[in-house]
């Protein structure tokens, strides 16, 4: 049966020699000086067209000898099966549509001990500081459900707020080593005392941990954020903290972070991503998540209203989101317009305002009335939080 196949096949294969005599050649060199290649170069001459082709072409995909007898070389490609088709889902209302986020890397684990953690990318995270808190629990809120108060508890890690330290920097020049290390140790030590980040990045690139990636870290406070389907208020819980041992306003002409820093916050924040599936958008800085509550505004904390280098982090530009404590709960974001108003952050508050704005006009409502009601969310998802015995989980 083999054998068959395989002389139609160099048939088939012959009929692409214009040229009698290379045909023939062809066939004699292929299936040798015979009555058997007489007999196929006549057989090819009778045979239809579409049965020689039909027969070549299971031949090639089966059978890898027929590919050697023709002389061809040809990939043996799977073509894929058609794609589940996704829903596509239409961003609630007070969700800009944001940039496609950045794809997840796949990284994995090569190593952990007492001292550090090694992993795939390069990334290597120091132990020594290491301290624990609780087990990450906390309430979120789903959009769909806006109104009616219902959180939902979960565990899983939800985001990343970046940091800066705004500790005292010396210097970063050669003669300042032994200045550098000991501020280092020294900011190293009040931070795990104090639980109050997942992470610090120092100045020399290095990576500690210091609350393990299991609990949560004093790092948020009030605050708000929200994806296309949850509501975080109060990130404690529900965000990784990382912080850069810089400050958030540096000199004129400089950039808060040095290049060792940028290095290491990619490998940890491509790390974090791949092992809990954070999506670019809530990866955000503490200036777009921090509130006052009792102001009603936005910005509490403006660590990070600039400069964080987000394509550099291997993340979209988050910048320009409207915020939700403003969008949402109906927050003032004027002071820290104020505060940053040449900011990339600016483009984000501006454009929260505008909805807000937009929204009560659509409404028949005045902007102040309007974010009353709006306002009035918040305390609702407090009251919740109250209920379920969650506040001081979430803070």
């Amino acid at each position: 049966m083999i054998r068959g196949m395989v002389v139609r096949l160099v048939e088939w294969r012959a009929r692409s020699f214009t040229d009698p005599a290379e045909r023939l050649q062809f066939l004699q060199r292929r299936l040798g000086h015979s009555s058997a290649s007489r007999s196929a170069w006549r057989a090819l001459t009778r045979m239809p067209i579409l049965t020689t082709l039909g027969l070549a072409l299971a031949g090639i995909g089966l059978v890898p000898a027929c590919r050697r007898a023709l002389g061809l070389v040809l990939p043996f490609v799977l073509a894929s099966a058609p794609a589940t088709p996704k829903m596509i889902q239409t961003p609630p209302p007070n969700v800009a549509r944001s940039p496609a986020p950045a794809a997840l890397s796949h990284v994995w684990q090569v190593e952990a001990n007492h001292q550090f953690d090694l992993y795939s990318n390069g990334l290597r995270i120091e132990n020594r500081f290491q301290t624990s808190t609780e087990t990450r629990s906390y309430l979120a809120f789903p959009r769909t459900q806006i109104e009616a108060r219902v959180g939902q508890r979960l565990t899983q890690p939800a985001g990343i707020v970046f940091h800066t330290t705004e500790s005292h920097l010396a210097p970063f020049e050669e003669g300042q080593n032994r200045m550098l290390k000991r501020e280092g140790e020294g900011l190293l030590e009040y931070v795990s005392h104090n639980h109050s980040y997942h992470f610090v990045i120092d100045r020399f690139g290095r990576v500690f941990r210091i609350v393990g990636e299991a609990d949560y870290a004093n790092h948020a406070g009030n605050s708000v954020w929200a994806d296309q389907t949850w509501i975080y208020v109060n990130l404690n819980q529900s965000f990784f903290g990382i912080a850069f041992e810089a400050r958030s306003q540096p000199k004129e002409g400089e950039l808060p972070v040095n290049a060792a820093q940028v290095h290491a916050g990619r490998t940890l924040t491509e790390m974090l991503r791949a092992r809990y599936g954070i999506p670019s958008g809530n990866c955000v800085t503490h200036a777009q998540v921090s509130i006052y509550p009792a102001g009603r505004s936005a910005g509490y904390h403006t660590d990070w209203a600039a400069n964080l280098p987000f394509e550099d982090l291997g993340l979209t530009n988050n910048y320009g989101r409207p915020l939700p404590s403003v969008t949402l709960f109906g927050f003032s974001a004027t002071a820290l317009l104020e505060e940053a108003p040449d900011s990339p952050l600016a483009r984000g508050l501006e454009t929260a305002e505008d909805q807000v704005r937009a929204e009560a006009a659509a409404q028949n409502l005045s902007e102040h009335r309007y974010r009353q009601v709006l306002q009035t969310r918040y305390k609702d998802a407090i009251t919740a939080l109250h209920a379920k015995g969650a506040l001081q989980e979430n803070n």
